[in-house]
């Protein structure tokens, strides 16, 4: 993911906005249209829509978008040509089409000897195919900015959430604690879009104070889908049966509904498999005093700065500091709800569930369920241990 950034002076009269993160996309290639219309003035600007479902679209938008640069200002001054949401620069069916592919070459060739002396060309586009000809013509001529969009499978996506938000946080003249900021990215999760429009909410709540807080957070963020995934894997660290097996039913339901495709009972499992994982090494980290309790993030951000890490696995899957921070913090406050022993044996028990939903004919549902009641149900909510303050 790109940042956002305030359109500079022209350097270009070319310039390409593109990448999967549609809504960075938009807000970029509006400013720099914006900023371009303001510089140069006039009313001649045009806009070309590139959203097209079949080739017959897609060359009907190239050859209006070679008339528009040949047709020069009426009035004499400068022009700026916008190719608005083009969809045909990546690798779908239409994009490959050998009626797309021609035309866009050839507007490449003619391009290289355009004369840009009064014209400005702009297109916005989602990700693109760079070994297309037009994309290195782009990219020779003008400026590229691909914004990639955040990915729950990117090791760094919630510290890069958390500096868009802090830059949102920081234009608003208001800050927010780290224990605030790492439970906002926590439950939104990684969607910009979504991370801007709650922290808008939330910069709203604040009013005249000038900190947002972790309880404004809790009082006015929803909690995203993307984030919905670590609910169960929340609730099993929180050990509260009585939610477990809400959200579980709740996944259950999505997963024989369809609702999220590729979603299935044995990447829910693998999901349990990894928070009983972050729960065991955590709590062995406090064994050997490592980490010592503590409710205050900051302190234990610190406390986990200073642990050996050459003590520490190579493998990241078995690397708890290759957890985000409050992802560890929580892991580590809720590892105190179980003894090392459970860990261990909710580890065996989730393995046998493997076992089970790949080796035989038992009810998926059954068996999770089963298992999630051997690992919590042995204690009630509200009897565990809490790490002291």
């Amino acid at each position: 993911m790109a940042t956002v950034a305030a359109a500079p002076a022209t350097a270009s009269p070319v310039a390409l906005i593109c990448g999967d993160d549609e809504f960075s996309v938009k807000q970029r290639t509006r400013q720099l249209y914006d900023g371009w219309r303001n510089e140069l003035g006039g009313m001649d600007h045009e806009i070309i829509y590139g959203a097209c479902t079949n080739a017959a679209q897609a060359s009907e938008a190239v050859a209006r978008l070679r008339e528009a640069l040949n047709t020069r200002s009426f009035f004499g001054g400068s022009k700026v040509i916008w190719l608005k949401d083009c969809t045909f620069l990546g690798e779908d069916r239409t994009s490959n089409s050998a009626t797309v592919t021609a035309a866009l070459t050839d507007l490449a060739k003619e391009l290289k000897s355009f004369r840009w002396d009064s014209m400005r060309l702009l297109v916005s586009a989602g990700k693109p195919d760079k070994r297309r000809a037009f994309f290195k013509w782009l990219e020779s001529a003008g400026r590229v900015e691909i914004y990639s969009a955040l990915s729950a499978d990117d090791k760094d996506w919630a510290s890069r959430a958390e500096s868009e938000v802090i830059r949102a946080v920081k234009a608003a003249h208001l800050d927010i604690r780290d224990d605030a900021l790492a439970e906002f990215v926590a439950r939104v999760g990684p969607n910009l879009r979504s991370l801007i429009n709650e922290i808008e909410k939330l910069i709203l709540y604040a009013g005249d104070r000038k900190m947002i807080t972790v309880e404004d957070v809790r009082t006015m963020t929803t909690q995203q889908k993307q984030a919905q995934a670590f609910a169960l894997a929340e609730a099993l660290g929180d050990r509260d049966l009585g939610r477990l097996m809400r959200i579980l039913d709740r996944e259950l339901w999505e997963i024989r509904a369809g609702v999220e495709k590729g979603k299935s009972e044995i990447g829910v499992l693998y999901g349990l498999i990894s928070k009983v994982r972050a729960l065991l090494m955590l709590r062995e980290m406090r064994d050997r005093a490592w980490l010592k309790p503590t409710s205050d993030y900051n302190a234990f951000r610190g406390q986990l700065e200073r642990v050996p890490t050459d003590e520490m696995p190579e493998d990241r899957r078995f690397n708890p500091l290759a957890l985000h921070p409050y992802a560890a913090f929580q892991a580590f406050r809720q590892s105190e709800n179980f003894s090392a022993p459970e860990l261990t044996r909710a580890m065996e028990l989730l393995l046998e569930a493997n076992l089970r939903l790949v080796g035989s004919s038992m009810d998926e549902g059954a068996v999770l369920r089963h298992a999630l009641v051997e690992i919590v149900g042995t204690q009630p909510k509200g009897s565990s241990r809490r790490l002291a303050a």
